[in-house]
């Protein structure tokens, strides 16, 4: 027994040191809900978020702080590398995880887009931006403020991403790419996620055409359209409205299967009478785009949408727990690579939304009745979604607990 207790105060000594080594590094792919209050059964803003990649995640709690005025903030790299300087802000806001005392809360997903307009001369990167915003921003508006300055000044430097941004009144969609090497600032649209309904991403864009006269419920840049005009994505003259999704990171067969399948499985889970098509993410020609939002048949309760993490397309076609590739267990773990060449074919596993290679995920409420420090929950898990147990922090926490 004493030599167990050795051994097992040895093992813990050493997951503590490799995870005090580790950052979160980009992740793979990534899956994400996001649910209005009128949407949820007790008036919660939720969002969800699978981080999934091959990496040790780091649950981090920063304090709010005051900074001297003129004072400067440096940037650094996922190595620690210092790669230039932004002015700090007067006061920063105490934040646990990817929520902050406000209640606000910030999730993403990599949609990649066009590999031509990654920037590697911008300043910040997408989980630097989503920090930065967390620290600075006290609404999903104020956020979606922060983030889109901070490119337009100091550049963007990442692919292409999708971002959920809630606060205890309303949840946003913010879609973002860079301008290309040496390019200024970036292109963006945002949309609120309409009273009642739910939205969901996987990977691959989903804001298509969009109002360009209502500001209280759509944002974007100036040069959303203008941008992809000139670089030849977009053609005026064609007589069709514009598609963010479209020009940007138009999809394939391929990649509709891989990040489509996700939505797909989301919502036909909410709304089951809507019937929606597979054609769509099976890659159909001519076969059409799922909905931006959909009205859930009933109201959701965290379980409900810790639940809808938890898919592996159960009870449908492609119910990754049945066939030769479950094995006689019927496991519905798929492991690297996802896709293959045999002989000049090519294929690939199904992509479900709960997967083995999940670094974390988190379900966050933005509960608007309570108090900020008791208002906000953000369950965090670690690993499988289908297997990890959530554990609530509140925002208002002084520490992670041991």
């Amino acid at each position: 027994m004493l030599h167990f207790r050795n051994f097992s105060i040895v093992l813990v000594l050493m997951v503590v040191a490799t995870i005090q080594l580790a950052v979160v590094r980009s992740a793979d792919a990534c899956t994400n809900i996001l649910v209005t209050k009128s949407a949820s059964a007790d008036g919660s803003v939720i969002i969800t978020y699978a981080c999934d990649g091959r990496f040790h995640p780091r649950l981090r709690r920063s304090a709010a702080e005051d900074h001297e005025v003129g004072s400067d903030l440096e940037i650094k790299d996922w190595s620690g590398k210092v790669r230039g300087v932004i002015p700090q802000v007067p006061h920063t806001y105490a934040v646990v995880g990817l929520m902050n005392e406000h209640q606000l809360a910030i999730s993403e997903t990599t949609t990649t887009g066009r590999e031509e307009l990654e920037n590697p001369d911008g300043l910040i990167h997408y989980w630097t931006l989503m920090q930065l915003a967390l620290q600075r921003a006290k609404t999903a508006r104020e956020a979606i403020a922060v983030m889109t300055s901070l490119v337009a000044e100091f550049g963007y430097r990442s692919t292409a991403e999708s971002f959920s941004i809630a606060d205890p009144d309303e949840v946003w969609l913010m879609e973002m790419v860079g301008t290309g090497p040496g390019g200024a600032g970036a292109v963006w649209v945002a949309r609120r996620i309409p009273e009642g309904y739910i939205s969901a991403y996987a990977n691959g864009p989903r804001i298509r055409s969009f109002p360009l006269d209502d500001p209280d419920n759509c944002l974007y840049s100036d040069n959303v359209i203008s941008f992809a005009t000139e670089r030849g994505y977009y053609e005026p003259s064609s007589g069709q409205p514009f598609s963010f999704a479209d020009a940007y990171d138009a999809p394939t067969v391929q990649s509709r299967r891989y990040t489509a399948s996700r939505v797909w499985s989301i919502f036909r889970r909410v709304a089951p009478s809507a019937k929606l098509d597979p054609d769509y993410h099976r890659g159909v020609a001519d076969a059409e785009p799922y909905p931006l939002w959909i009205k859930p048949e009933k109201k959701l309760s965290v379980a409900d949408v810790m639940a809808l993490m938890r898919d592996h397309y159960e009870g449908t076609a492609y119910d990754m727990t049945k066939g030769v590739d479950a094995g006689p267990y019927g496991s519905p773990n798929r492991w690297r690579p996802m896709s293959w060449e045999v002989d000049g074919a090519k294929y690939s596993w199904e992509r479900p939304i709960s997967t083995q290679q999940t670094g974390f995920s988190f379900v966050s409420q933005s509960r608007s009745w309570l108090p900020d420090p008791i208002g906000g929950v953000y369950w965090y898990g670690l690993d499988d979604t289908f297997t990890s147990c959530y554990v609530p922090l509140y925002a208002g926490i002084s520490r992670v607990p041991h």
